[in-house]
């Protein structure tokens, strides 16, 4: 049986409700891990960088680039590349 046939998973779509309750929270109380040195920080502790056609968020610790986001006029990219880790807290 090929991957794509494997009944032990969904698609995707099976996240949405879960992805739809994480982002609707402010983001920059939650705590990040870089991939560059593995500082521990909040987003809100970022240096952030908006000349650009993005926003560039760098770590204060090393400057390795953490975050990426660029906004169109119907939608957005997020570059999380640099981030080992998001932990986001969750009203109760």
């Amino acid at each position: 049986m090929s991957e794509d046939h494997d009944p032990g998973h969904v698609d995707g779509n099976a996240l949405a409700g879960d992805l739809r309750e994480i982002f609707a929270v402010d983001l920059t109380a939650a705590t990040g891990q870089c991939s560059g040195c593995g500082y521990r920080g909040s987003v809100a502790t970022l240096r952030v960088y908006q000349n650009a056609p993005g926003v560039v968020a760098r770590c204060p610790h090393c400057e390795e680039v953490v975050l990426r986001l660029v906004r169109g006029r119907d939608r957005a990219w997020l570059d999380l590349r640099g981030t080992v880790s998001l932990e986001i807290p969750l009203p109760s």
